[in-house]
């Protein structure tokens, strides 16, 4: 396997091809050559090592808005390319601006699905434009009152503490990761879905398939050409959707006090329905699956701000934020530029892919005083580990929750944060995920 800068120029990467009337759209206008000194940030391997600071940092410096390519890795085709936008104002103004920077064309990942799969793809929320999304978002964000998640703090501080606990006790030594978030992660996500004790461990394996299909521990299901088959595709989700729509048939039979009940409820569609299931089951689960050990891990790197912590000398509130600052659960996501414009002063044409780049935005240092240090106490800190625009994260205020009680939980129960190994990450450049994390007793 070879690195693009080990690669001939491929000449079917070559020349610019112009979208015809209403052909903008994913892959249309085509890709060119990386310019010289443009770091890669595109190889999911590269964030097995942690962010790759320095390539983030030239490439804010001197390359705000980059052409990256999209080479074969790990068993994926190659793909047409993207400008990678790194500088938080870049990456804010792209987020909010909908009209040019579309979710819907191309939907949200780097890689483009199959055609074929887009109409279904297109159907989520995360992949409409304003004002579809809105309609859709308004409707769901009723199932998550703040009165209705905050009911579910109470069973999250004792699932918590529990974890914790045995984690603790179990040895001299443990993994964060396996003893605690893991479980902590999905059983406050089913209890908030509404999922039954015995169905939890699907959320598990449909999250793994859907987050983890460019690491090695997780070989992908192959299709009949021997190339790995989208986790997203409908082939690939029909188990999940029909389990949707058992569980909110008997949601209708039997309400309860969850987020399941009130979408079996709402206006929503059975297509509807069963998207905003696969939506909630994988980001509500590994937005803080990720971004929990992430913070552990900040934490255990900085004894000193650890104590101030322990000490009681910051906001909880704050540290949380700035624990996903440093650590953002989401490293990129993908827009498709709806037509020709400009961004940083780079021209960019219809139909081109644009990522952004969460976890370069958050340590720029033209908004970030020291970004590379620790403040548990900084404010203000506006990362964008939760999105920003119409897309932020609709479940933001859950997270939060989550990550507040379980990191004050921690400084309670567990003794000071030492490492007793090195970390293992996710291969993704997706999901800022740590597979392990071993910590002292």
């Amino acid at each position: 396997m070879t690195r693009p800068e080990e690669r001939e120029p491929d000449p079917s990467l070559a020349g610019p091809t112009e979208p015809g009337p209403g052909e903008s759209g994913p892959g249309v206008a085509g890709p060119r050559e990386p310019g010289p000194g443009v770091p890669d940030v595109f190889d999911p391997r590269i964030y097995a090592a942690g962010l790759p600071h320095a390539a983030f940092r030239e490439l804010r410096d001197r390359h705000p808005v980059a052409w990256q390519q999209e080479y074969e890795v790990l068993g994926w085709p190659e793909g047409p390319g993207f400008w990678a936008v790194t500088r938080h104002a870049d990456v804010v103004g792209v987020l909010k601006d909908s009209g040019t920077f579309s979710s819907h064309l191309g939907a949200t990942q780097i890689r483009d699905p199959d055609p074929a799969d887009l109409p279904f793809i297109r159907r989520m929320m995360l992949n409409r434009d304003p004002p579809d999304h809105g309609r859709l978002r308004r409707l769901v964000s009723r199932a998550f009152t703040p009165g209705r998640i905050d009911r579910f703090g109470v069973a999250a501080r004792a699932r918590a503490r529990q974890l914790l606990t045995a984690a603790r006790d179990s040895g001299p030594a443990f993994d964060l990761v396996t003893a605690v978030t893991d479980d902590y992660a999905l059983l406050n996500l089913s209890d908030l879905l509404g999922v039954p004790e015995s169905d939890r461990g699907l959320l598990l394996k449909w999250t793994e398939r859907v987050i983890a299909y460019q690491d090695p521990d997780e070989p992908p299901v192959l299709g009949t050409d021997g190339r790995p088959v989208n986790p997203r595709s409908p082939a690939m989700l029909q188990e999940m959707f029909s389990y949707a729509q058992e569980l909110a048939a008997y949601k209708r039979r039997n309400p309860a006090d969850d987020v399941m009940t009130s979408l079996a409820q709402s206006e929503l569609s059975d297509a509807e329905l069963e998207m905003f299931f696969f939506l909630l089951t994988v980001a509500g689960n590994d937005t803080v699956r990720s971004a929990a050990p992430g913070g552990f891990l900040t934490l255990a790197e900085h004894p000193d701000e650890q104590r101030r912590l322990r000490a009681g000398d910051v906001d909880l509130d704050r540290a949380v934020d700035e624990l996903l600052r440093r650590h953002p659960p989401v490293l990129s996501f993908r827009r498709t530029a709806t037509r020709d414009t400009t961004l940083a002063g780079q021209h960019i044409r219809g139909g081109d892919k644009v990522v952004v780049f969460h976890a370069s935005a958050n340590y720029d240092e033209r908004v970030f005083d020291q970004p590379y240090g620790l403040d548990l106490g900084r404010s203000p800190n506006p990362h964008v580990s939760f999105g920003d625009g119409p897309h932020v994260c609709l479940g933001a205020h859950f997270a939060r929750l989550q990550l507040r009680i379980l990191y004050g939980e921690a400084m309670d129960l567990l003794p000071p944060l030492v490492m007793a190994g090195p970390p293992r990450r996710l291969v993704s450049n997706f999901i800022n995920g740590v597979k392990s994390l071993p910590l002292t007793s």
